[in-house]
């Protein structure tokens, strides 16, 4: 069942996260304003380019574009005027980090900022400013609708009655999912490999200070970042809240963009960072990493600790849970007894301890695929979250195969499924009732239009 007040109003938001060719972009349209509602216009630029981007992107929808499209705007434009009146207003500092973090994203695909220009046919203030205004504006009606429907609940006959009514071949399917408790072992890396990485970034140091080279160029030849390497060191606009706490202290103490920072550890490895600009409580700064390289024996002998904790475990001698107190080097999982908690935003499962095979890390779910409940695989080497080898072994606690929704097994996904329904028919009243109370203008080639809400066009129009 599609969320028809999430994904058809973001497509706008969604067009202007995509990557469209400046080619696409080009198409010559004479302007004109073709809609008014309230005090917000629509332009025919507007339409056409959210066909192109809709094209781009495969978004499929019934009918007419130069119908589907405006309407769809215009719906946005019925949240952002009662947003006014209402004085909804939205948090400048976290829509800036995702438009930095976005951006980021943009220029990795596009390879650099001066390709990324040439993509949009923008200079790249640009591209941030229509990006900022777009997330803004999907903040803005995303709150505005949590408080039309804010007092949306149903009872629990309300949920049967619902699940009742579904016809069978529309029941969601709920995939396979997994719940995998895991211990880690990080393998010791010897002083003179840190020694060297140390004097080598000391190098960097001081080639980057006297002028001799330049930081972004040192990064994109040595950094071990992948994610920042090809972009000069470049991190993009970040907060002190995602940093770890010494990287933090570090990056945020920086005053001048010509010097190079002193040497900080962190889990990746080992960085010098140097000051680009500051923006509030936001920082962007260059960083080149270097991790210690991992013996193979450190991590033979990393294997061969969990090799014997597994036969422990296997002999009944050690319960899983209590090896993980006392051996697990994994700081995530180690409190909550190995159990592994799937932190990906876009999952159904967010915030649980369910995955999908997909959703698990790659080397994780190679290993736990095919494995049965209760079961402990061998040790394994894994690259984490960081970039770094360690070495691991899991346990299968749960799995729940795939099958078709039931009121016994998925009572809560039905419960979301019955107030998204609620939901989208309190949004859909509201959105009747406010066409007849606004100011509508809709130049003559759209009136002939179906439109899914026909009050668009008054007749004393």
């Amino acid at each position: 069942m599609k969320k028809f007040f999430v994904a058809p109003l973001l497509f706008a938001f969604l067009a202007a996260l995509s990557f469209v060719p400046a080619q696409a972009q080009k198409k010559n349209v004479i302007d004109e304003v073709v809609w008014m509602v309230g005090d917000e216009p629509i332009l025919r630029s507007d339409i056409e380019a959210e066909k192109i981007n809709m094209k781009m992107l495969n978004m499929g929808f019934d009918g007419d574009p130069d119908c589907f499209i405006p309407e769809q705007i215009a719906i946005h434009k019925l949240f952002l005027n009662q947003a006014k009146i209402d004085s909804i207003q939205v948090d400048d500092i976290q829509v800036n980090r995702f438009v930095e973090s976005r951006l980021q994203y943009l220029v990795n695909q596009a390879g650099s900022r001066e390709k990324l220009e040439e993509y949009y046919s923008k200079k790249y203030s640009q591209i941030r400013e229509d990006l900022r205004h777009q997330v803004k504006n999907n903040n803005i009606i995303e709150q505005m609708q949590n408080k039309i429907a804010s007092d949306v609940k149903v009872s629990p006959s309300e949920i049967r009655k619902f699940f009742e009514s579904m016809p069978v071949d529309s029941l969601p399917f709920i995939p396979t999912t997994v719940e995998v408790q895991i211990i880690t072992s990080k393998p010791q890396v010897s002083m003179s490999e840190i020694d060297a990485i140390k004097e080598r970034l000391r190098e960097f140091s001081d080639e980057i200070n006297s002028g001799k080279r330049d930081f972004s160029t040192i990064a994109r030849l040595y950094s071990d970042d992948r994610r920042t390497a090809a972009q000069g060191g470049e991190y993009g606009f970040t907060s002190k809240s995602v940093l770890e706490s010494d990287f933090a202290g570090t990056v945020f103490n920086l005053t001048d963009t010509k010097k190079v920072s002193p040497i900080v550890k962190t889990e990746e490895g080992y960085h010098i960072v140097q000051l680009i600009e500051r923006r509030g409580d936001l920082v962007n700064f260059r960083q080149i990493l270097l991790r210690p390289a991992i013996a193979d024996s450190a991590l033979q002998n990393s294997i061969s600790k969990l090799d014997s904790i597994k036969t422990l475990i296997g002999d009944n001698k050690l319960t899983f849970e209590k090896a993980v107190d006392f051996f697990s080097d994994d700081n995530n999982t180690r409190n909550n007894q190995g159990l592994m908690v799937n932190n990906k935003n876009e999952s159904a499962f967010s915030g649980s301890s369910m995955f999908t095979y997909e959703e698990l890390p790659q080397d994780i779910s190679r290993k736990v695929y095919g494995m049965k409940k209760g079961e402990v695989s061998a040790p394994f080497i894994m690259t984490n979250d960081k970039g770094v080898k360690e070495v691991a072994i899991v346990k299968l606690k749960n799995i729940t195969e795939g099958h078709k929704a039931n009121m016994n097994a998925d009572f809560q996904k039905i419960n979301e499924l019955a107030i998204e329904k609620k939901r989208n028919e309190v949004l859909d009243s509201w959105i009747r009732r406010k066409q007849k109370e606004t100011y509508v203008f809709i130049n003559e080639r759209y009136r002939d239009c179906k439109f899914k809400y026909p009050n668009w066009v008054h007749k004393d129009k």
